[in-house]
């Protein structure tokens, strides 16, 4: 299960090295019948003919996102020397910014001429937003896998998200670069970013599957909070960033906590 890497990210230890760790901290979880609500599936909870019926439908939500990805593999030539520029624009930009990097060194990262970034991108700036689009999207992606894994989970699918998109921002520099304030110019646009469109679209459905299975305060206002949590989650993401790991390890509980409470989470036994 994802949760474990998200035990050993609060304790400081997202590899694990440290070896097993105890239940989190002050937590108290539902149960249904017995054992925790946290660690089931509403494949143990319902029989077929009673599960949300919304459940399905959040599994072909994300399925269809991960088709997206594979269709876009199939790629043409000129597609292909596009991605390849994006993959070279990131390292670059995440690793030395935006002022010393030019698109030479893109064009000769990514093997091709020098003129060619200019067949995709007008100049180095909209080279630049398209790569941090790119690698932002990378990091909701691999959020959303987590959803993915094991997308019936009830309970424990805020801590999966938020672990995992922590856990991500280290295979992508340049969104990270951006999270850590080390490109000011281009902060603001990381609100609107299509890809966490995409991520508060994905939280809005899960919320909603979970309040039509009781989980959740029925008279919550799902694409409110859904919208408000993402903006939190990114909130938590830019200080741990500006901050350092050590933020989520003493603070990352009192986080789940106030989503839990703000949820209404209930018990079903």
């Amino acid at each position: 299960m994802p949760i474990d890497r998200g035990e050993r990210l609060l304790e400081g230890d997202p590899t694990g090295r440290n070896g097993a760790l105890g239940n989190r901290r002050g937590c108290d979880p539902c149960s249904h019948g017995g054992g925790h609500l946290a660690s089931r599936s509403w494949r143990q909870l319902w029989p077929d003919e009673q599960k949300p019926r919304g459940i399905e439908q959040f599994a072909q939500f994300l399925n269809s996102a991960s088709l997206e990805r594979v269709s876009d593999a199939r790629s043409t030539k000129g597609e292909l020397t596009r991605r390849a520029l994006l993959a070279a624009a990131i390292e670059r930009f995440g690793h030395a910014g935006y002022r010393a990097t030019s698109v030479a060194d893109i064009t000769r990262d990514a093997g091709v001429s020098g003129t060619a970034a200019y067949a995709y991108f007008d100049n180095k700036k909209e080279l630049f937003l398209a790569a941090l689009d790119e690698d932002a999207a990378a990091v909701m992606g691999e959020g959303l896998s987590g959803f993915m894994d094991d997308p019936d989970v009830l309970l424990s699918w805020r801590m999966t998200l938020i672990t995992t998109l922590v856990d991500a921002l280290d295979r992508h520099p340049l969104a990270r670069r951006v999270l850590g304030g080390l490109e000011p110019d281009v902060t603001d646009r990381v609100l609107d970013l299509p890809a966490l469109v995409e991520l508060r679209k994905a939280v809005v459905e899960r919320l909603r599957i979970d309040q039509c299975a009781g989980i959740v305060r029925a008279e919550l206002d799902v694409e409110s909070v859904g919208n408000g949590a993402v903006t939190i989650i990114l909130a938590l993401l830019v200080a741990i960033e500006q901050f350092g790991r050590g933020t989520f390890a003493r603070h990352g509980t009192d986080v789940f906590s106030v989503f839990d409470a703000a949820l209404g989470l209930t018990r079903t036994d």
